[in-house]
């Protein structure tokens, strides 16, 4: 086992941290344990040729060699998907902002440059290439005052999300750094700030007793003054909610009156079962927090290991969903963020005499295709919308924009809006 983590972790990134091994972790069974294999690289994240060769490669390759082999294996593994990089990411004054990414015109997300890593690093983890020796794959930036030129001529962004890794890395004197000019700015648009962040699952007394948690929380109470904060918390199974630790931190956070959605993809050999789910959403519910999104695995790095077909998690997530109260109901799923929109799979059906797939986008590059059925032909072994084909057309209502947003090979840029048009 010790050398499969080895091998693998050439790929991947692995780290982990006292808290995750002492509290998390059941370790009289390790193997089985998810928080274990959320954590702890295993063999089958690795397709069984990439692992013969990174195997080999490690018995004869110098360093340099050995990584040279390594990157060409995480070029394979589609490091970048759904666009981000060609599509996502905005321009300025003829400038990319490589450390920003705007796909939906209410959203803007921010990678700031000191968050560039997490307490411990997820086995399935979309955003892998942030913390492996990749440098052209990063997203990063200490750039705010370019940020907020570009939210101030934006007048139809209302949210700002945090993101990394993890921004709750940042000691709480950085983090001002970032945010102090960004309220300082009194950008009237800007509604929200969200954090997207795992510290409360691998790090909860980031919110309790580290040097600097009354610092920080006395900072989202002070966002809390001007904008609603909103602590987006990644949470993929229920074993990571039991500490005492963790309900202290939940409590301080929401004493600055601070909003708590949780969301997690549904995940082989973790969490891809309904009784996990019911009862992680009871348990957040409980706590005070708000079950907000169950995803589907995302096109990139292990998700054939970790990835579960559409119909299995529609299962999974409607057997969970009509055994919780109506409180813990303000989840949604199963969704696919790929290229064109979050994408809600909404069931199997049937139409006629055909068997069919129906789906709708939640959010979309296309404000209107929002909330728009859409229906594929019935494939049961579907894990992705590329696995599918639509039924009753040539192709999906989406995909002649979608191959021009591609073929532009320029970032994704909004108009400014016209306030007394209703849009």
């Amino acid at each position: 086992m010790l050398d499969d983590i080895a091998i693998v972790s050439n790929v991947f990134p692995f780290k982990t941290n006292s808290y995750v091994i002492e509290e998390l972790i059941n370790w009289d069974q390790p193997i089985n344990d998810p928080i274990f294999n959320l954590v702890f690289p295993k063999k089958g994240m690795l397709l069984e040729h990439h692992y013969r060769m990174m195997k080999q490669g490690m018995d004869i390759f110098s360093a340099k060699e050995l990584n040279n082999l390594s990157n060409s294996i995480r070029s394979e593994l589609n490091p970048q998907p759904a666009g981000q990089k060609t599509l996502n990411t905005p321009i300025l004054n003829g400038e990319r902002l490589n450390g920003v990414q705007h796909k939906y015109k209410e959203t803007v997300l921010f990678f700031p440059k000191n968050s560039q890593t997490c307490h411990a690093y997820c086995t399935f983890c979309f955003r892998w290439p942030q913390f492996v020796n990749m440098k052209d794959q990063k997203f990063a930036s200490k750039e705010v005052d370019k940020l907020i030129e570009y939210l101030q001529i934006h007048p139809e962004v209302s949210d700002l999300l945090f993101t990394g890794g993890d921004p709750m890395v940042m000691k709480a004197r950085v983090f001002e750094k970032y945010i102090n000019p960004i309220l300082e700015a009194d950008i009237p648009h800007l509604r929200t700030i969200r954090i997207g962040s795992k510290s409360l699952s691998y790090w909860p007394s980031r919110y309790t007793t580290d040097k600097d948690a009354d610092h920080m929380l006395q900072i989202f109470s002070t966002i809390n003054q001007k904008h609603n904060l909103a602590f987006m918390a990644h949470f993929n199974h229920y074993q990571e909610l039991q500490t005492q630790s963790l309900e202290e931190a939940v409590t301080n956070i929401r004493k600055t009156g601070t909003q708590i959605r949780t969301q997690s993809p549904i995940l082989n050999h973790i969490n891809a079962d309904h009784r996990v789910w019911k009862k992680m959403w009871k348990m957040q519910v409980d706590l005070g927090m708000i079950p907000y999104y169950m995803f589907l695995v995302r096109d990139t790095g292990a998700q054939h290991y970790f990835g579960v077909t559409l119909l299995n998690a529609w299962r999974i997530f409607n057997r969970a969903y009509r055994e919780v109260s109506g409180i813990a109901r303000t989840v949604r799923g199963p969704s696919m963020s790929c290229t064109p929109g979050k994408i809600l799979f909404s069931g199997p059906a049937k139409i006629g005499n055909e068997d069919v797939m129906v789906l709708k986008f939640i959010q979309g590059r296309d404000a209107s295709w929002v909330n728009k059925p859409f229906f594929a032909k019935y494939n049961p072994n579907a894990i992705w919308i590329d696995d599918l084909e639509p039924v009753f057309e040539d192709s999906f209502f989406f995909e002649d924009q979608e191959i021009q947003f591609q073929e532009e090979d320029f970032a994704t840029t909004f108009p400014v809006l016209d306030e007394s048009v209703n849009y």
